[in-house]
């Protein structure tokens, strides 16, 4: 450990289970000497097992539904009297969506899922930095992070509307994140991690086909859950403390190559 989250504040949300790239960013930055309050809606903790983890890093637990700007005031203003103070770090790790649930394809969407499923991706996220930014709740030079995947940019037929969500939660990343950055010093960013086997990965259809074509694409392979927690330790920490505004491919290179040798092997045997 370096001791890189010394004395640093923060918020984790969206820490399911030991799967999840919240769950183990909490437990990387506990490793690192911060002190966080773990979040999640009340019907995921029921699902999960966030009071484990809890135990295990040393921290409260407060229930919100990051969609109402009523639960987030008190979480947040509750989490900087329990810390003591304002706080250096927040991770959204929030994603869902109702359509992929109930596979319903996407030129068919039920608009009404739809709605809901970009409320709780994407505008979830300006409402949690709406509620930071107003209650003067960051430390200068404190990071922001909100997780994300490639479908925002390119086609993946069954991420559904997932991808218009990240899209949308990107764009919110960059806009908030100037005003954040320009008015308190405050650095904003998404990580656009590889497709990783968490609860919410595996819903997506042909999740194992996905992973696979990944994988084999990617010089250095796939990201795992675990390597995407150190990559957010590193943002959180003052190392990156003039890094704003970007969406952060973490994905073994991915997002750069056209196709693969391994790839092409492939489909020349099929040949």
């Amino acid at each position: 450990m370096y001791n890189l989250l010394k004395g640093k504040r923060g918020i984790i949300f969206g820490a399911l289970d030991e799967n999840s790239i919240a769950w183990k960013t909490a437990e990387r930055a506990h490793e690192e000497g911060a002190q966080f309050v773990l979040t999640n809606a009340p019907i995921a903790m029921r699902m999960g097992a966030i009071n484990e983890l809890a135990k295990k890093t040393n921290s409260e637990i407060i229930p919100a539904d990051a969609t109402s700007l009523e639960d987030l005031e008190n979480l947040i203003s509750q989490s900087v009297k329990i810390l003591g103070g304002k706080l250096d770090f927040v991770l959204h790790s929030i994603g869902m969506s109702v359509n992929v649930r109930k596979g319903i394809h996407y030129t068919s969407s039920n608009y009404d899922f739809t709605t809901k499923g970009w409320d709780v991706s994407a505008v979830s996220f300006h409402k949690v930095m709406n509620v930071l930014y107003k209650q003067d709740a960051m430390n200068k030079w404190g990071s922001i992070v909100a997780l994300t995947y490639m479908a925002a940019q390119r086609v993946f037929p069954d991420y559904n509307d997932m991808a218009d969500n990240k899209a949308y939660l990107e764009s919110i990343a960059r806009s908030f994140g100037y005003f954040f950055g320009m008015d308190k010093k405050v650095r904003v960013n998404t990580i656009s991690q590889s497709p990783t086997p968490t609860t919410a990965g595996q819903g997506v259809k042909g999740f194992e086909g996905f992973l696979a074509y990944a994988d084999k694409m990617s010089p250095l392979g796939n990201a795992t859950a675990q390597e995407c927690a150190d990559y957010t330790i590193t943002l959180f920490s003052d190392l990156t403390k003039k890094v704003t505004l970007q969406n952060l491919f973490h994905d073994g290179g991915f997002s750069n190559m056209g196709v693969s040798q391994s790839v092409m092997d492939y489909f020349m045997k099929e040949d």
